[in-house]
């Protein structure tokens, strides 16, 4: 039965979901590295007790059907900035709003914070990536050329 956005439930991240989501985060990835013909994508490249690092105090959230983990999206507050990063979501499960759902879950946390702004990055060649936030709000604000050629777009969004 196909997995429906109002079937997730969505709750805050936490160190102990690392595994689940550093598997998660590898799979969603690999059609990014088809993308951009490279694996040496940090996304790919991070190690368990990195990503258990950078969950402690996170703002993020998970998806979550049934007993299964179907998207994370990472976020850390810096002043008034909700910093949003590695969006994920399984990729049997793309296209069912669950994006959609986590961004508004971490925005909502990061209001809640007294963040005023939203930030967050994709690759240039990340279509899909563009078109979801731009549908969500998101304005971009700079692009900036990577060592591999790729330019890095930076979006925002008013979180008030």
């Amino acid at each position: 039965m196909p997995v429906r956005a109002e079937d997730v439930t969505i709750r805050p991240i936490e160190v102990s979901d690392a595994g689940e989501v550093l598997t998660l985060q590898r799979a969603a990835f690999v059609q990014e590295a088809l993308i951009y013909d490279t694996v040496r994508m940090p996304a790919l490249t991070q190690s368990l007790d990195e990503l258990e690092a950078e969950l402690v105090d996170n703002l993020g959230c998970v998806a979550r059907a049934q007993h299964r983990t179907v998207g994370a999206v990472r976020a850390q507050r810096d002043g008034e900035l909700l910093l949003v990063g590695r969006l994920v979501i399984a990729p049997d499960v793309q296209g069912a709003g669950i994006g959609s759902r986590l961004l508004e879950a971490v925005e909502q946390r990061g209001r809640d914070r007294g963040c005023r702004t939203a930030e967050l990055f994709t690759g240039s060649l990340s279509q899909a990536n563009l078109r979801l936030y731009t549908r969500l709000g998101y304005r971009e604000t700079q692009r900036v050329d990577g060592d591999d050629g790729i330019q890095q777009v930076f979006l925002r969004k008013p979180l008030d």
